[in-house]
C-alpha cells in the first residue's frame, strides 16, 4: 500500500520544515489504509515514529506500508516515508482488530454499514 504526500505550510513545523505531529498522522493514516488489504477493521493501539531526517516542505513523499505479521487479534504494520531513495522515517504500529459494532457507539447509525459493506472477510 502506498501514497505520494506532500507537505505544505498546513503542516508546518520549523521553519521550511513538516511538524511531526503532522508526519506522524501521515504514518497512521497510510497503515489504517492497509486494513483494506487486511480486509478487517482495527483501531490504533500503538503508533511510533523514528524521524530520521527533517522532512522539508514542498517535497513529494511516498508513504508505504504492510503487514509486518498478524495474530487472531492484532495487526502489526510498519510504513516508510522517503523520495530519491532517501529515508525520511519509518514508522512501526499495533492495531487491535475491532468488530464493526464497535463503532456503532461512535457514528451515525446511518453510515456504518455502507462504509463497511465491502472491507471485511467473507471467507
Amino acid at each position: 500500500m502506498y501514497a505520494d504526500h506532500t507537505f505544505d505550510e498546513r503542516h508546518l513545523g520549523a521553519p521550511g520544515l513538516a511538524h511531526g505531529g503532522a508526519i506522524s498522522a501521515a504514518c497512521d493514516d497510510i497503515m489504517g489504509f492497509t486494513l483494506w488489504i487486511a480486509r478487517t477493521p482495527a483501531v490504533t493501539r500503538t503508533l511510533t515514529v523514528e524521524y530520521r531526517q527533517p522532512v522539508p516542505l514542498h517535497t513529494p513523499i511516498r508513504l508505504s506500508a504492510w503487514i509486518d505479521h498478524e495474530s487472531d487479534r492484532l495487526l502489526h504494520i510498519a510504513a516508510v516515508g522517503s523520495f530519491d531513495d532517501r529515508t525520511y522515517f519509518t514508522s512501526s504500529g499495533v492495531f487491535v482488530k475491532v468488530d464493526v459494532a464497535h463503532f456503532r457507539r461512535y457514528a451515525d447509525l446511518s453510515t456504518i454499514d455502507d462504509f463497511f459493506a465491502n472491507f471485511t472477510r467473507t471467507d
